[in-house]
């Protein structure tokens, strides 16, 4: 996004626009994280780590968790500022189902509504991808993000206890969004057996 070459956009909205970003844009994203740490204050106790963004951009899912593609996006502003990010992998553990493995919004938009508009517009694109579910991980006891994603249609399906992050061993709620009135949660259960209550 820095170098004078156009990526591919991937959506239009709130008027930002998101990318996909490459390895050229992880200084940029570690700026990003480093300007706006509130998240990483929240589930790890610390400042984001200094090869955070490199991170980010290279770990995948342990093996035998399959999907089809992980994307990292970056949603910049019309001097090209980074504004929000996030990761997203498809057909994880299912086909369609969608991921969100991390949703950053600059602190400085937080309440202003358009933490809201990026994310509708982040649904619209993976359900144009095939996406009917999407399901992700909210640290019990972070309720600025436990409270933001029940108001998008979030419902816990379980819990995972002691799970490290940083400097602490937190319990992460299992959070999942029908994207399509038709199905229903146990629709859902039925094709994901690791999120079922009391599964390993």
């Amino acid at each position: 996004m820095t170098d004078g070459t156009a990526p591919p956009v991937v959506f239009v909205g709130a008027g930002l626009e998101c990318f996909e970003l490459t390895e050229r844009d992880i200084p940029a994203l570690q700026r990003f994280f480093d300007t706006n740490p509130e998240y990483f204050h929240s589930v790890s106790g610390q400042a984001p780590r200094l090869q955070e963004a490199q991170s980010e951009f290279d770990e995948l899912p342990p093996p035998g968790m399959s999907f089809k593609k992980k994307w990292l996006l970056g949603v910049v502003d019309d001097k090209g500022d980074m504004q929000a990010m996030a990761n997203v992998l498809s057909d994880f553990l299912a086909p369609h189902v969608f991921h969100i493995g991390l949703f950053i919004v600059a602190s400085s938009l937080h309440g202003t509504g358009v933490s809201r508009a990026i994310y509708d517009e982040l649904e619209r694109w993976m359900i144009s991808l095939g996406a009917r579910w999407v399901r992700l991980g909210v640290v019990k006891g972070n309720a600025k993000a436990e409270s933001f994603w029940t108001r998008l249609g979030y419902e816990e399906v379980r819990e995972r206890a002691g799970i490290e992050m940083g400097e602490r061993i937190n319990t992460v709620r299992v959070m999942v969004k029908a994207l399509f009135p038709a199905l229903r949660r146990a629709d859902y259960l039925e094709l994901v057996s690791r999120d079922q209550p009391g599964a390993e």
